[in-house]
């Protein structure tokens, strides 16, 4: 099974996020939209980060493949989250995820990349868990919140070995 740390992605401030830095969490990536029916989840992505920071990181990856519902720039998608969800957890630059697919969709989404599942991301909001190793350990789709039981479990069990 191959481990995310090797995938190159930017920050929304076109920094480099060193996904290395997170080995040892278990991180909940999500696929993120400013003009969504789900874009109240932010709300939840960040109580989930605030209660579990010790062990987990939330990741924001903004596509407007969905609808066309995250039509902004880097700088307005930032000041829309800071503002109305008050984020504090990392956010991408914005990526392609059915339009030049990004490698960490990629490898999200290819049981060949990911060593575990196939899946297809077909709505915003779209949730991942990677374990402590930096393997794929579960998806759920847009309707589940990110507060969900099945969430909260997978996050507080340790799947370190």
């Amino acid at each position: 099974m191959k481990a995310i740390y090797d995938i190159e992605i930017k920050g929304i401030d076109g920094s480099r996020i060193d996904l290395h830095q997170y080995e040892g969490k278990k991180i909940l990536i999500v696929n993120v939209a400013s003009e969504c029916g789900y874009t109240p989840q932010y709300t939840q992505m960040q109580e989930l980060y605030d209660n579990y920071q010790d062990s987990l990181v939330v990741i924001g990856v903004p596509c407007d493949d969905f609808g066309g519902q995250e039509p902004g720039s880097h700088e307005e998608i930032l000041k829309f989250c800071k503002s109305k969800y008050s984020v504090t957890f990392p956010m991408t630059e914005k990526v392609g995820i059915i339009h030049h697919t990004h490698p960490l969709f990629q490898f999200l989404s290819q049981k060949s990349l990911n060593g575990r599942l196939e899946t297809d991301v077909t709505w915003n909001f779209h949730k991942f868990i990677i374990d402590e190793q930096g393997h794929l350990l579960a998806h759920f789709p847009s309707s589940i919140s990110p507060l969900s039981d099945d969430i909260i479990s997978l996050i507080a069990t340790d799947h370190g070995g």
